[in-house]
């Protein structure tokens, strides 16, 4: 009988180690290495490759192969297809790719599990799909599916928490789409431990992933949340998908941002907008209008930004307070942007705009729960800022975007002209860019003001 092997592993990082330490000498972190066990060599385990490939010939996204010119590869046989929701398509990078393994994240109640059982109930009426579910029964997904009015004559539902049998159900029926609801929950009877461990974890990934790339099925995994709201599981998870892609959304709004984390089929830091309503997830095909919801009294501290998420522009307000500091070390509190470049761009503007604001509290919010995360909105930002200093409204049909250097110059930014026409198309009749991206020719209606230092701009809205 073969002896069975352990292994350390760390938690966040999936680094092994021979035996046990306090910190990971890779990540950093104390007390994350954990002890699992391995299946013995030569196992029953060790044989099991997927689609009928024996071990010795088969690798982890296919059948071994000899060495072939990259131009002779025929890419014919996997053509992208739609989901069925343009939002979501485009996170994905255009479509589902033959092959590929998402992993699907979010906090609990996000609407993960609705929005994956509204894609393949559309997706069943034209092609065979398969729904596992782990954490919920037959009946409650046939619940939801009703009470969303979803058509469920084509779908197959099956629960089921063994990856082996969800493999050996998925050989039989040969859907083009798998769904597996959740990986947590999945366990492995060659792994002797807990079904969410690091190992079972590990293992399934691996073995779905690997069933998905040799037979062509795109594989959704869902995926639990930490509580600073990352992925749970080991790091190494998410090196063996090709997309992670994470449903944020809070419980007192009913908007979800779908953001992709990883893709290798297209852009990373694309951005999906879907509302929560009686029917489930609805697209959005316009979140402009969304984030543009404004107050209709004006007041100070307000500006419209253009910022670029991943191959479209998005107008987002940004609010910004100051007031009298009651405390010794004022406050610099920023949400939905970076908390240093906050005190980076009041520094800038201390210097370069003449502006004191070291003895006051500064307060600033990227409104509707977006999360900005380019230099675009740093001229928008301290024109807000000193709006609301000033306690002096800036025109609510100004838009602004730019760069700001720390030595106060403004800085181009990418697709300007796009961000323009988006802004246009919303009715804003001026705009305050950086005279870098200023159009050769006039735009149609917009008052254009090209700024190359921050006293400029300052200037513009006194």
């Amino acid at each position: 009988m073969a002896k069975q092997k352990t292994a350390f592993v760390c938690n966040e990082c999936g680094s092994d180690y021979a035996k046990w330490q306090g910190q990971c000498s890779d990540c950093g972190q104390w007390n994350t290495i954990t002890e699992i066990r391995l299946g013995p060599a030569g196992g029953k385990g060790s044989g099991r490759a997927g689609g009928g490939v024996t071990a010795s010939r088969a690798g982890f996204a296919g059948a071994l192969d000899s060495a072939r010119v990259l131009q002779d590869i025929d890419l014919d046989d996997l053509p992208r297809f739609s989901s069925g929701a343009e939002e979501f398509d485009r996170v994905l990078g255009g479509g589902l790719v033959p092959g590929s393994a998402v992993l699907v994240g979010g906090n609990p109640g996000a609407g993960k599990s609705t929005l994956l059982l509204q894609t393949m109930c559309h997706l069943a009426r034209s092609m065979e799909a398969l729904y596992i579910t782990g954490e919920e029964s037959l009946q409650q997904v046939a619940m939801r599916a009703r009470r969303l009015q979803l058509p469920t004559d084509k779908l197959r539902l099956m629960s089921e928490t063994n990856v082996e049998t969800i493999v050996a159900a998925a050989e039989e029926f040969k859907p083009r789409v798998l769904v597996v609801d959740s990986i947590q929950v999945v366990h492995s009877d060659e792994i002797a431990s807990a079904p969410g461990s690091v190992s079972q974890v590990r293992e399934c990934a691996a073995y779905l992933t690997r069933f998905a790339k040799q037979t062509g099925t795109v594989l959704f995994l869902v995926g639990h949340v930490t509580k600073d709201g990352s992925l749970a599981g080991p790091k190494v998870l998410e090196h063996m998908i090709d997309c992670s892609i994470l449903l944020e959304g809070t419980h007192d709004s009913r908007f979800r941002t779908l953001r992709g984390q990883k893709n290798r089929f297209g852009a990373v830091n694309e951005l999906g907008v879907f509302a929560m309503t009686e029917q489930g997830m609805r697209e959005v095909k316009n979140p402009s209008a969304i984030f543009l919801d404004r107050s209709s009294e004006p007041a100070s501290g307000s500006a419209v930004m253009v910022v670029w998420e991943g191959t479209r522009p998005l107008l987002v307000e940004i609010q910004a307070l100051v007031d009298d500091s009651q405390l010794g070390n004022p406050r610099r509190v920023a949400v939905g942007l970076e908390q240093n470049r906050l005190a980076m761009l009041l520094a800038v503007l201390h210097r370069h705009g003449g502006l004191q604001v070291g003895d006051q509290d500064v307060f600033a919010n990227v409104v509707g729960g977006v999360k900005v995360l380019e230099t675009s909105a740093d001229l928008a930002l301290l024109l807000a800022i000193v709006s609301s200093y000033r306690d002096r409204q800036l025109p609510r049909d100004m838009v602004i975007f730019g760069e700001v250097g720390l030595s106060g110059e403004i800085r181009p930014v990418p697709s300007g002209q796009e961000r323009l026409s988006e802004a246009a198309k919303h009715g804003f009749k001026r705009a305050i860019i950086p005279r870098g991206n200023a159009p050769k020719s006039a735009l149609a209606g917009m008052d254009i003001i090209a700024v190359s230092k921050l006293s400029e701009a300052l200037a513009a809205v006194d």
